[in-house]
């Protein structure tokens, strides 16, 4: 397999495979994956998913059941997913307070069709959504209208970041351009007076900020600003390749980092290649999913985990001093 799969992707998958599935009884694998656009191992793998989707409780009876007959699968059992959907009254609350919430997120996209969806949903509740219900974004809401504030007042900014990738605090003085939202995610689009470039900030890495008296400083004409069609994260083949060897329980991370290749390895591993902004932030993401990743390649890599691993350890093997009581 090559390229990146996103959950959204696989999830519009899975909800067109099953009534395609109970149209076809009997279908071969191979016909179903032609149909489907995908590989006959990629339809296996979301098969084997759909094994463990259903109903709440998650007992017999209540997941999605499949029947193998060499290469023909036949669906015995759809879990009630053919039958129009019918929201209980905190499904439907739930549905119109998380709409809500992004009507009234800073910089979203596509916001009047978010308004008729969720203009279609309140009039199916009917009394039931105008409950009293408030829900507000964790602590984030306050630092973007600031920085909506910025742009639009045309004031520069002395703001204290924090780099993930590099894992460093710096002071910077930048000049707003706009705010933008990728993923969720609020981030400040601005001119770097440090790095003399246009760059992008997290808006939640933003420590602390300050607004000057002076005006933001309009960029030279040769900056460019960022394209985030693709995302955020665009790799490029300048950055580092790094190779892993991932379990199954860190399949995950083909979902949700741009991979360059992912194929089969022994057993239910697979090999994964993906760019990353630097080495260090390699191993610290790598250190953090544990027993699941070993890393292949590149050689200063594996030799960067192996002695973190090694120095936690002896750490661990260190007594702790004694306490004296009083």
């Amino acid at each position: 397999m090559t390229g990146s799969r996103t959950s959204a992707d696989r999830l519009a998958r899975l909800l067109n495979l099953v009534p395609y599935l109970l149209a076809r009884p009997g279908i071969e694998l191979a016909e179903a994956a032609t149909d489907l656009g995908v590989s006959e191992r990629q339809l296996r793998e979301d098969l084997e998913l759909l094994w463990v989707c259903g109903l709440p409780g998650y007992g017999p009876g209540d997941l999605i059941d499949m029947a193998f007959d060499g290469d023909r699968v036949t669906i015995t059992y759809d879990a009630g997913i053919d039958r129009p959907l019918r929201l209980t009254p905190d499904e439907a609350l739930a549905l119109v307070v998380a709409l809500r919430m992004l009507v009234e997120t800073p910089g979203i996209a596509n916001r009047d069709a978010i308004e008729r969806a969720l203009a279609k949903i309140e009039d199916a509740a009917g009394d039931l959504a105008d409950a009293p219900v408030e829900v507000r974004m964790a602590g984030d809401d306050e630092r973007v209208e600031a920085l909506h504030g910025a742009v639009q007042r045309g004031r520069a900014l002395r703001i204290t970041y924090y780099t993930a990738a590099r894992d460093e605090t710096t002071e910077r003085t930048v000049d707003p351009i706009r705010v933008l939202m990728v993923g969720g995610r609020a981030y400040l689009e601005a001119w770097c007076r440090r790095a003399e470039a246009v760059r992008l900030f997290r808006a939640d890495r933003i420590d602390a900020r300050t607004e000057l008296d002076e005006p933001a400083v309009a960029p030279p004409p040769q900056a460019q600003r960022h394209d985030l069609s693709a995302g955020v994260f665009r790799p490029s083949p300048d950055l580092p390749l790094v190779t892993l060897r991932v379990g199954r329980g860190g399949r995950w991370i083909t979902e949700y980092y741009p991979c360059e290749q992912v194929e089969p390895g022994d057993g239910d591993q697979w090999l994964v290649s993906l760019r990353v902004t630097d080495l260090d932030w390699a191993r610290r993401f790598v250190l953090g999913l544990g027993p699941e990743v070993t890393v292949v390649s590149p050689v200063d890599l594996v030799e960067q985990v192996r002695d973190s691993a090694a120095a936690a350890l002896d750490a661990y093997a260190v007594p702790a001093p004694a306490v004296v009581g009083h």
